[in-house]
């Protein structure tokens, strides 16, 4: 069965993890309602899998791993002395670029620590790396029947998953994330081109309010017995509009 024309491109690059947040999250929505593009990222995984299977691939001899181990240091050096001579302005661009996306991505997992460690400090940086990890969902569906029932068994607590696409916040999903050393949901909604995490655990905190934490907006609320953290980029009054519509909705 073939993909939808205009996915096929989408699909390839989200089972090799090149889409950002956003095309990943829209790719996994769709393919949530559509049987051939399901289908098809099945077998582009399969395909995958036996492409990388036993007797497929050719083993390097050894004398060539060890004349390439030895040849590596100096080839990067020189590319990286004469990037005019040889092209290697583009090579050595991608080998920064790769450099630099581990740094970030290696800041994300060292600032909470490096700055006490702080709940908010935690919560922006598992938000940020949902986006960048490819770990944005681990359910893909707008539909809030399908995203409660999947936490099942999974939590000790079964957090409200409120539906709010008439209200201009879709659900794209979910995920079980790990914060403040226990295991918590995130029901991610989206907002135009803005993603919202919405981090959920049991427990009552009576200092809820605003925060904001390297350009990112945190609101916190309790309610029903559970404690809501919602983290985004999104305009900070969209953010108050969100936290008002679920707390009109959720479990009193």
């Amino acid at each position: 069965m073939s993909a939808c024309p205009d996915r096929q491109m989408m699909l390839e690059a989200l089972l090799d993890g090149e889409l950002d947040a956003i095309h990943a999250a829209e790719t996994e929505a769709h393919m949530a309602g559509c049987e051939a593009c399901r289908t098809a990222f099945t077998g582009l995984g399969a395909l995958r899998a036996r492409l990388r299977g036993p007797g497929v691939r050719e083993t390097a001899p050894e004398r060539l791993v060890a004349r390439l181990s030895v040849s590596a240091p100096k080839t990067v050096a020189n590319d990286d002395e004469r990037p005019a001579r040889r092209g290697g302005r583009m090579r050595t661009a991608g080998f920064w670029g790769g450099t630099a996306a581990a740094c970030a991505a290696l800041a994300l997992l060292v600032s909470p620590m490096l700055r006490g460690g702080g709940l908010e400090d935690e919560l922006v940086a598992d938000h940020v790396r949902s986006l960048q990890a490819s770990h944005l969902i681990d359910v893909a569906t707008s539909d809030q029947h399908v995203v409660k029932p999947w936490f099942d068994g999974k939590l000790d607590f079964a957090p409200p998953v409120i539906d709010l696409a008439p209200q201009g916040f879709p659900i794209v999903g979910g995920r079980l994330d790990y914060v403040d050393h226990r295991a918590v949901a995130a029901v991610v909604y989206r907002r135009g081109r803005h993603l919202i995490n919405l981090f959920v655990w049991p427990g009552h905190d009576p200092s809820a309010g605003r925060r904001s934490v390297d350009g990112y907006t945190l609101l916190d609320w309790s309610q029903g017995g559970m404690r809501y953290w919602a983290v985004s980029d999104v305009n900070p009054a969209d953010l108050e509009q969100f936290e008002t519509l679920h707390r009109s909705r959720a479990p009193r």
